[in-house]
């Protein structure tokens, strides 16, 4: 089984350089290994990639050197299932608002003792042997970084509950929607959602837990290419006429 970067560096005390994509291609991963970065990130809550999209992205990634994480559609065991199936390493779980919300990502995640994660059909993260045994799953176990996406001001009564299911190493706030939900759409700069934000990160520093925001330095691969486009159009503006 690959080591999970992102969970490597965290526990050496190293942030984790992260590309996020909303669209599937290998090209892309190939050129984001190629300019360093550690992490790819699939977004399938807002992008659109399909099984056989993971399966050559994972694919891809693993050559180009990179780790694999994704933002699921939702923690709902089987979606979550089909992405670990692919390979993918880091699993964010979005729409968490309770505990209960927290032991299904958990359930979802991880292998028994520890969750409700099952195994079958030769999957590509045991190099399609028909069943895993017992040493690769406690490596899954092992290997896995689970993250929790608090995005509701629901969340903020039910913090300390969240925070005690076990098997979810680290938390974040999606300020997107964390500003609908309090009622100043698109304002993720807004005090109140910086609030939530630092109410999430004390909360889980408070019981040993991480913050991803604190471990992760991210772009989005749309914004690459815009940002790299518009500094060569600005530079060559004269020439152009």
């Amino acid at each position: 089984m690959r080591e999970n970067k992102f969970l490597t560096n965290m526990k050496a005390g190293r942030k984790t350089s992260v590309c996020q994509m909303y669209f599937p291609s290998t090209t892309i991963i190939e050129l984001t290994g190629m300019a360093g970065f550690d992490v790819a990130l699939f977004d399938g809550e807002h992008g659109i990639f399909d099984a056989a999209d993971l399966d050559d992205l994972c694919r891809a990634a693993e050559f180009a050197g990179l780790g694999t994480a994704a933002r699921v559609p939702s923690i709902d065991s089987t979606t979550i299932q089909s992405y670990l199936d692919r390979g993918i390493q880091t699993i964010f779980g979005p729409g968490v608002d309770t505990k209960e919300d927290a032991q299904r990502l958990v359930d979802a995640c991880r292998f028994p003792p520890i969750g409700k994660r099952g195994i079958g059909g030769a999957p590509r993260w045991v190099q399609y042997e028909n069943v895993a045994n017992v040493s690769q799953i406690e490596e899954a176990n092992r290997q896995i970084l689970v993250v929790a996406f608090l995005e509701h001001i629901d969340a903020m009564g039910n913090l300390d509950e969240i925070m005690e299911v076990e098997g979810i190493d680290a938390y974040y706030v999606g300020p997107a929607d964390t500003s609908l939900s309090i009622g100043v759409p698109g304002q993720t700069d807004h005090p109140r959602v910086k609030e939530f934000e630092d109410r999430v990160r004390d909360a889980a520093h408070a019981h040993g837990r991480k913050y991803i925001g604190d471990w992760l330095v991210g772009a989005r691969a749309t914004h690459l290419f815009l940002d790299g486009a518009k500094r060569f159009l600005d530079e060559n503006r004269k020439a152009l006429g």
